[in-house]
């Protein structure tokens, strides 16, 4: 008997088995999930030690048993994963593969991408790992079929990121690496076809994590953002998440810069780095908060050009104010946002 683990098998978020019927479950004011968002997985699990992961070698119990972004991922066989695709809601635009720090990765997840991109009618991203990866498994990765990648940046700057990913928790991954793939997957995916997840509340200024969406944003890539929500029994777990007006400011931003309408040069801090002035008018920012739209999850897009890596409740509980909103927020959840969002405590 062969053992459960990928290429042959992989992890699947609790949300997206919800969507595709193989988990009974309902989620907060009708969300849905619309990415098959997957795992690799494998007995020994992942050798990185990221402080905040869930995933972490030095968090305890065995890797079959940690959850991820705070959800269950239970794991399915490939076979019923593809099944399950094919008769998919029509919501569901996109899968979406998470790779972890394992050298089995790099091969399997080709393997992956192929089925996927074979036996399914869905795109498929990758969320690399780039510790583990050159520019050769970038060109095999898009030849297999992959169309978008995705990189976990996380940190805004490169002491945070050595503080928490590299040698602060004595784990194996360096900044520079990580842009080095980013660069490569511009050059071999196109802009707009990179995405960096960025995660909010890790000692971090708004202005340095502005900085760092623009500069990315100049590049050709796309900012995924995160909020900090600490896993039970990570290094972390003692971290709040971040104020949320800090985070909706910061949400907000990334939105402007995005849509082109203003620059990190055009905006105003603080003494202590936080967003005095966005660059727009009051008129024009108030109308643009209304759209309530720079206040959703960020991830790849679909084949309708909406947003399908929209992880339901990964950054928080379902409640009236959320860190990350799966659906567009309703009138009384952008009366919040507006209520708060120019706050300097939570």
């Amino acid at each position: 008997m062969s053992k459960q683990q990928s290429p042959d098998y992989a992890k699947m978020s609790h949300a997206t088995a919800i969507s595709l019927g193989l988990t009974r479950g309902k989620m907060y004011r009708g969300a849905v999930n619309r990415c098959v968002n997957l795992l690799l997985h494998y007995p020994e699990g992942c050798s990185a030690s990221c402080a905040y992961c869930g995933l972490s070698k030095k968090r305890p119990g065995t890797y079959q048993e940690k959850s991820f972004i705070h959800v269950e991922w239970p794991l399915f066989p490939m076979e019923e994963i593809i099944g399950a695709i094919n008769h998919a809601p029509s919501y569901v635009k996109r899968t979406c593969i998470s790779m972890i720090t394992n050298g089995k990765c790099r091969e399997h997840t080709l393997e992956m991408t192929r089925r996927l991109r074979n036996e399914t009618p869905l795109p498929v991203s990758v969320l690399v790992s780039p510790t583990i990866l050159d520019r050769d498994d970038l060109v095999a990765l898009k030849e297999s079929g992959a169309d978008k990648i995705g990189v976990a940046i996380d940190l805004a700057t490169p002491e945070l990121f050595d503080k928490f990913r590299g040698k602060g928790v004595s784990g194996p991954h360096q900044w520079n690496r990580y842009w080095e793939i980013i660069e490569t997957g511009l050059d071999l995916f196109g802009e707009a076809n990179v995405g960096a997840h960025l995660m909010v509340g890790m000692g971090e200024t708004e202005k340095e994590m502005i900085s760092l969406m623009n500069r990315l944003w100049q590049m050709g890539v796309v900012s995924h953002l995160f909020s900090f929500f600490a896993e039970n029994g990570s290094q972390l777990d003692h971290m709040p998440q971040p104020p949320w007006p800090a985070y909706l400011r910061i949400q907000l931003a990334r939105y402007l810069i995005e849509e082109n309408l203003v620059r990190s040069g055009d905006m105003g801090f603080d003494e202590e780095g936080r967003i005095a002035d966005f660059g727009l008018t009051p008129d024009r920012l108030d109308e643009i908060i209304r759209l309530a739209m720079p206040f959703m999850t960020t991830g790849c897009v679909g084949s309708d050009g909406v947003v399908a890596c929209n992880r339901p409740f990964g950054n928080c509980l379902p409640d009236v104010r959320q860190w990350n909103y799966p659906y567009l927020p309703d009138r009384e959840e952008t009366d919040l946002i507006k209520d708060n969002i120019f706050k300097t405590t939570a």
